[in-house]
């Protein structure tokens, strides 16, 4: 045993898939994966930067960790590496700061983990970032469900985002190597994949190959699995791809579209591909065409210049759309952006109290979508995770579940029949089978 290290992902799931994919380098030398609570030898921090909140958190955690585990020697990869390493590497502790294209070679780029007087950076430019760097679920997690990262970085410029900037141009995974990696995960017996990337709808162009290609690959492979999409850009949900979901059981009736702004000139100010009224059609046609299809939405409040009739026009425009749920985010200045320098800076007190209404909107959308799930069906992934004698997992169209934990049906597909609304808001079912009452809990995350 070469010692212990502790793994910890702040952000998306494609930071999820790649931690693990780091954590693998470790095990294939025979390191042992701990929490990150206890005395690791090597922390290794997977950041985010996509609000000044997440490299706050980064920065909270890592003097922490520093504080417990002095002699530990400290790595810290991820877009907030990328865009900012010299402010990572001035907090007193930490050993190595690591770039994008750097982070699946940590053992090639770093000489050893012993610690020294001074942080080492290894950071290519951005305009060097160029490597796709496979991305996925294995030994070193515990999970039922795998996150597979298909593709990176982004060719859009949203006045708001500096993803670009820490991931590069948008490129994809080879269709064979993908296929070949899926496979493997099947034969893991992971029962849902979760394709993952920073732009998973832009997966192919230098392949002339589309998502939807991808996906038919995908759905012949043999085996009991399902396939979740993380994330869709409305502009590329095409006519295609939504009849593929409704039409092939092996890809949940799940999507997340990220919207922005319920405003067409706030979402033009933001640099995004489309109008209110586009991203009206794209989702109106998706909930006709999929059965039961759960629909999560990312926000952004407190825009520059956003009044208080285009925060109620987005508010409206949200209560209207048969959609499930929302992911709320209060804006945040961001370095190397548009946005920043726009007219109209909206005060941080009322960004915070735009905030709260559309949180209490979410919750409204939420029990509507479990009132109008009562009486139907959907087959539901336990996961190994136990909790006071309880376990969770997920529907097809992502309602998250509990139930008395019970070994039998872990990592199986269950059909599960939804039964009611409790009087705090849960709903309640049965399986189809055995009529053993499960749990819904009230969060869609």
């Amino acid at each position: 045993m070469n010692g212990k290290v502790a793994l910890h992902t702040l952000g998306c799931k494609l930071n999820f898939s790649e931690t693990s994919t780091i954590g693998k380098q470790f095990l294939s030398r025979d390191y042992d994966i701990v929490d990150i609570n206890d005395n690791a030898d090597v922390v290794v921090f997977n950041t985010c930067t996509v609000t000044k909140n997440a490299e706050k958190e980064c920065r909270q955690l890592l003097r922490r960790v520093l504080r417990n585990n002095p002699e530990a020697y400290v790595i810290v990869t991820g877009c907030y590496a990328q865009l900012h390493p010299d402010e990572i590497a001035n907090i007193n502790g930490v050993d190595a700061v690591i770039g994008s294209n750097e982070k699946f070679r940590l053992f090639s780029v770093l000489d050893d983990f012993s610690k020294k007087d001074f942080a080492c950076i290894r950071v290519s430019p951005f305009d060097d970032i160029n490597s796709f760097g496979e991305a996925h679920s294995s030994d070193a997690d515990s999970r039922t469900r795998a996150y597979f990262k298909i593709q990176d970085g982004c060719d859009y410029k949203c006045s708001f985002c500096t993803i670009p900037l820490a991931r590069g141009n948008s490129r994809s995974m080879n269709p064979e190597d993908a296929v070949d990696e899926f496979k493997k995960l099947i034969n893991q017996d992971y029962k849902e994949i979760i394709l993952t990337g920073v732009n998973v709808g832009d997966y192919g162009k230098q392949f002339n190959l589309s998502l939807s290609d991808l996906l038919k690959r995908f759905t012949k492979i043999p085996g009991d699995f399902r396939i979740r999409i993380s994330s869709v850009e409305p502009n590329l949900l095409t006519d295609e791809l939504i009849d593929l979901i409704a039409g092939e059981e092996k890809i949940c009736n799940h999507l997340h579209i990220p919207l922005q702004s319920g405003n067409s000139d706030i979402l033009k100010a933001m640099q995004r591909r489309y109008s209110a009224s586009d991203y009206e059609k794209v989702i109106l046609n998706a909930h006709k065409k999929i059965a039961d299809l759960g629909i999560g939405v990312d926000v952004i409040v407190g825009f520059p210049g956003e009044t208080e009739k285009q925060f109620i026009d987005t508010h409206n425009f949200l209560r209207d759309l048969p959609i499930s749920y929302l992911h709320v985010f209060t804006y945040s200045e961001r370095p190397d952006t548009k946005a920043i320098t726009f007219k109209g800076k909206v005060d941080v007190a009322e960004r915070k109290r735009r905030n709260k209404i559309l949180r209490t909107l979410s919750e409204k959308l939420k029990h509507n979508f479990y009132k109008n799930m009562i009486g139907k069906k959907s087959k539901v992934l336990f996961e190994h995770e136990v909790t006071d004698g309880k376990m969770n997992g997920f529907t097809s169209n992502y309602i998250k579940m509990e139930s008395d934990f019970d070994e039998n049906i872990v990592n199986k597909l269950q059909e599960v029949e939804i039964t009611g609304i409790t009087e705090n808001g849960i709903c309640t079912g049965a399986f189809t089978d055995t009529n053993k009452s499960v749990e819904l809990l009230t969060t869609l995350d």
